[in-house]
């Protein structure tokens, strides 16, 4: 007999929770022209940031610090709090994946919206939780609704993303507070704002480092451009973060991407000149699907999703139809959302053959 899987992971499908543009395009045999279904930053990082990761490159014989010692440095500065409050990680994906095996064991709940982002649903699954969902009210996830599931359900943990992906909404940072009051203490809050340098002000509550159920969720992958580099941060109560140390990768950074990662916080001009090329971007994308008798929703990230006006058979050969010539965008896939899709900010080359293949598309489809 061969060995066997762990029960649990003999249950899962094999899957990933997204079907990249590579294999899109090896799938299909059409070359990928426009990158914008992935909510990339196509300005990319700072130049500072390029050049620090271009000196660490020689030094990538070696392994980087495991202990991300001045990354974590640096980031608590950035946020003018106690270094003990942060830890890094490979993005807010890998976070979340430890974040739920160190406190949602195999059995219990962890409440989340449905249509939420399919990555903390994946290692929900994975870790053997049990995924209890709440329905978006209209475009928004339901704050007041996963407070009232959490208490139901007694879940271990529930997860808010704020501004929300896929659908661009936010709550004001006052709304958040009273989510966040709301949530038994026995909960542990999962507040992921790796869109939040995008969000207009008032949006991210000031960080409260005494409650010891809240872990909030950064990155480098979006505002500052540096996706492919997998750099993100956890933010919380010593006691809430330090756990963290337990299971994780002490490697996964490489040296290249916390010397990036350090560079990047120190050139905060280069961080605002992508916000607003982001925002100008999302501007004339909003300016194009309107054109094309689309409605596009308000966002306070670097996507916007938009309304297709029919139901989703509709949305997903809209989908299909753009990706027929060379363009990735995405779609939500719940019941309420699927009708909309998601384009990312683009370069003025990607919107010039959105504009293109959406206007042959929906002639197409009639």
């Amino acid at each position: 007999m061969p060995p066997r899987l762990t029960p649990v992971v003999d249950r899962l499908p094999e899957t990933v929770p997204f079907v990249g543009p590579e294999s899109i395009a090896r799938t299909s045999g059409v070359p990928l022209r426009a990158r914008i279904g992935a909510n990339e930053n196509p300005f990319g990082p700072s130049p500072a940031a390029l050049a620090a990761m271009r000196a660490a490159a020689a030094e990538s014989w070696h392994y980087g610090d495991p202990e991300n010692h001045h990354l974590r440095e640096a980031i608590a500065a950035h946020h003018r709090i106690s270094a003990a409050a942060v830890m890094p990680g490979e993005g807010v994906d890998a976070i979340l994946g430890m974040a739920v095996r160190l406190y949602a064991p195999p059995g219990s709940t962890v409440v989340s919206s449905l249509g939420g982002y399919p990555t903390f649903h994946y290692h929900v699954a994975g870790y053997g939780a049990a995924l209890h969902t709440v329905p978006f009210r209209g475009v928004h996830e339901d704050i007041e609704a996963l407070a009232a599931a959490a208490h139901e359900t007694h879940a271990a943990m529930v997860y808010l993303a704020n501004p929300d992906n896929p659908m661009g909404s936010w709550w004001k940072a006052e709304s958040v507070e009273r989510f966040i009051a709301a949530v038994p203490e026995t909960t542990m809050i999962m507040l992921d704002e790796a869109y939040g340098e995008f969000a207009p002000a008032g949006t991210l509550p000031p960080f409260d480092l005494h409650r010891r159920n809240l872990l909030r969720m950064r990155t480098f992958s979006k505002a500052y451009g540096m996706a492919g580099a997998r750099v993100g941060y956890v933010i919380g109560h010593p006691d809430a973060v330090r756990p963290f140390d337990r299971i994780r990768n002490h490697f996964g950074i490489s040296n290249m991407a916390q010397a990036g990662a350090i560079a990047a916080l120190a050139d905060q001009e280069h961080l605002q000149w992508t916000v607003t090329a982001v925002r100008r971007s999302l501007e004339d994308t909003a300016a194009i699907v309107r054109r094309h008798g689309l409605e596009p929703l308000p966002t306070a990230t670097n996507f916007v999703a938009v309304n297709c006006g029919r139901d989703a058979a509709y949305a997903r050969a809209m989908l299909e139809g753009v990706a027929a010539r060379g363009v990735f965008i995405r779609k939500p896939a719940a019941p309420g959302l699927d009708h909309y899709v998601r384009i990312s900010a683009g370069t003025a080359e990607d919107r010039q053959l959105l504009d293109q293949a959406l206007g042959e598309v929906l002639a197409e489809l009639g």
